[in-house]
Parts: structure tokens; sequence; C-alpha cells
């Protein structure tokens, strides 16, 4: 079985109003991506992938009770590291009439932001070089001080020369940055090693002032990206690098939405369930806006399985190899 490792933080997460009602449940671009594939792969009779989740966690209970709940939707927590000395962080969510999120977060210090001075970090990334697949995002790359930078990317140059799967999500935030020159100057180290980058344009407008997307995805393939997909919201996506050379697929029309909150990783899970398995890629890139277009019809990061699970049944009942 092929194992494929998504490397990030997750967070507690507080979605609400802080003077009304309020719900506790966690999320984490890096760990929506990983559950929401472990969901899609699941409904698979021939499935030949394993999930991991690659982070560290406080020792407390909320923490615990979080890797309790990963692994009973099929992820595999072996090389989620506990820290005593460090929590997981927090975030607040709240959602305006549009469906549009605003975020609130206290994650300095957080034990994800530490994972790579943890005493078992030598053997995780020993680990690493059995499995066939990486994931990371921009978010990844940034909770790290400068010298856990520099050892991600090292790490994942020696990874991608054993010839591993590197995948990225830009997935670029400001306020995690000093400035746009600090995040371009690590992202421009990490992007060499890259084989499928999967990027939303509005991130990459704000960080390299792309004025289309085939300027993005121009830009990409002259770092050595091969396999590209820009997510374009209600537009859809284009893909470039596969056959044909750009295709432009059309999301999944959604008359409510409620919260955006990690629609881009829904797709990412979606279209990763049909890439890693082969599928082609138009039907990838339609599995990706199902799941997305599904999520975005419900508050919190992480949705219940009952609302997941019926599309991803029928998808793959239904696929076409």
């Amino acid at each position: 079985m092929k194992r494929i490792a998504f490397i990030g933080e997750c967070m507690i997460e507080l979605n609400g109003s802080p003077f009304g009602e309020m719900i506790q449940t966690f999320g984490g671009d890096v760990l929506n991506s990983a559950l929401y594939l472990s969901r899609a792969l699941s409904c698979q009779q021939s499935n030949q992938l394993e999930v991991f989740f690659i982070s560290a966690i406080g020792d407390d209970p909320i923490s615990k009770g979080m890797r309790e709940r990963w692994q009973q939707e099929q992820i595999n927590c072996q090389w989620v590291l506990e820290d005593k000395k460090y929590h997981s962080g927090i975030y607040l969510i709240q959602t305006d009439s549009n469906g549009e999120r605003t975020f609130l977060y206290w994650r300095n210090n957080s034990a994800a932001s530490h994972l790579f001075q943890h005493p078992n970090f030598p053997l995780l990334a020993n680990a690493l070089d059995e499995f066939d697949a990486i994931y990371l995002s921009g978010i990844t790359l940034a909770i790290y001080s400068d010298n856990d930078k520099t050892q991600l990317i090292n790490l994942i140059a020696h990874l991608a020369k054993l010839g591993k799967e590197i995948i990225f999500d830009s997935n670029y935030r400001p306020h995690l940055w000093e400035d746009h020159q600090t995040a371009k100057y690590w992202y421009q180290q990490l992007l060499p090693f890259i084989s499928l980058a999967l990027v939303t344009d509005d991130d990459e407008q704000k960080l390299w002032n792309d004025t289309s997307i085939n300027m993005t995805i121009q830009r990409l393939h002259h770092t050595g990206i091969k396999h590209i997909v820009v997510k374009s919201g209600k537009d859809g996506c284009y893909c470039s690098g596969f056959q044909p050379s750009i295709l432009k697929v059309a999301a999944t029309k959604v008359e409510h939405v409620i919260d955006t909150t990690s629609a881009g990783d829904a797709f990412n899970a979606g279209f990763l369930a049909g890439y890693l398995n082969h599928l082609p890629i138009q039907q990838a890139a339609e599995m990706g806006h199902l799941l997305a277009g599904r999520v975005i019809q419900h508050k919190g990061a992480i949705i219940p399985k009952e609302y997941t699970q019926p599309i991803t049944m029928t998808f793959f009942n239904n696929e076409k190899h």
C-alpha cells in the first residue's frame, strides 16, 4: 500500500460568536485535506493509499481528543508527536451573511510550530524516506522559525531527490509573514522541489502580483513544477501539465453558501483522491469541486461525515477508468 504524509498544523477551532453560541472542534489547512482525502478513499473498494498526518500536539486532553478523532477518520497518527512543553494552537471563526469568514488566531509557540525541535523528529525524518508522496502548504512553511524552515526545505529536497511526489498548496497568508519579500524568498527556496502545485489565484495575485491565471501557470512551470492546478473559486479550476495541456474544469454550482472555510482544502482532497488513483484529470478535478461544493454549505472546517460520504460514494461507484 502506498503512503502519503501530510505535514502541517492542526488547531483547536472555536466557531461562532464570543457572546453567543460557540462550537469547539478542530481544523488546519493540511489536516483538513488529509481528513477529506481519507474520507474519499474510504469509499473506494480497491483503495491502495494510506493517509498519515505529520505534526506535533500538546499532551493535554483536548489535543489527545483531537488525535482520537483523526484516528476515527482512518488517518494514521503514528507520527503525530506529543509535546509536553507546548500546547496546540487555537483559532476563532466568524462568518458574515455571504459565508465569508474572519479568523482570530492564538498560535504563537504552538506545539506544531516546534515540530523540528521535538526529540523524536530525527526518527520521523528518517521514516519519511519510506513514503510515496509528501503534502505541505504555505502555512506549514510559515509557522516555523527560519532555522526550521531551512530544515524543512532541506528535507523536502532530499525526498524529492529520492523520487517522492511533493505536493504543495501555496496557501499564502500575509499575517503569518514579516512582509511580502520574506514570504517570496522562502517560497522560492521550496518551489523547485515541488512536483504538483495546487494553488489559488487570489493568493498568487497577492504574493506575486500575477495579473492572469496563465501568468501564474507559466511562472510556476518556469520554476520546474510539472503539474499545476489553479483554483479560481466559482469560476472552476485550470489544470496544466497534464493532457490536454491546459484544461478548465467548471465548479459545482452551489445555491446557498454558508461558510467557505476549508473549501480549497476539500478541493485538494477530492482532486488527490482521483489523481493519486490515476483517474483522468477531468474526473479528479470534478471530485475536488464536488467535495468543496458540499463543504461550503455547512459551518466549520470539518463538516459531519454524513454530508460528504454520499457524494464520494456516488462518484467512485460511477468512476470511469
